[in-house]
């Protein structure tokens, strides 16, 4: 069986270069362009991981991390989520530790423009501690 990664990102670039990069290792990648796009492909299709990019258009990162965290949702709280983010760190998480008086809820963080070997590292180790 393999493993589900789904990416959820708006830029089309990002989204042919990750799922080049982990295709190439055997991974099964889905994509999604917006939040929206990316919770309906969480119901359809359940990913072993999801890579979500912060800033997108219709529901941003942010508030599918957000949404993944209500009761209706449990069955999905086990999935590893990596933010991939051209905002530094501390900045999108304060920001979203005052909008939303949680905190994150994600597995790992990298900022763009993210090196293939760091993305797999990362990749393989959220699956592996899931």
């Amino acid at each position: 069986m393999s493993v589900k990664v789904l990416i959820i990102d708006d830029d089309p670039d990002i989204l042919i270069a990750l799922t080049l990069i982990l295709e190439s290792q055997g991974y099964q990648v889905m994509t999604a362009r917006d939040g929206l796009e990316g919770l309906g492909r969480v119901k359809m299709d359940v990913p072993d991981l999801m890579i979500l990019d912060l800033m997108m258009p219709r529901m941003d990162g942010f508030a599918v991390c957000k949404e993944l965290q209500k009761p209706e949702w449990t069955k999905y709280h086990h999935i590893p989520k990596l933010i991939l983010t051209s905002v530094r760190e501390e900045a999108s998480r304060r920001r979203y530790e005052l909008e939303m008086g949680v905190t994150l809820g994600v597995d790992s963080y990298m900022e763009k423009p993210v090196h293939p070997d760091v993305l797999l590292e990362n990749v393989g180790r959220l699956l592996k501690s899931k």
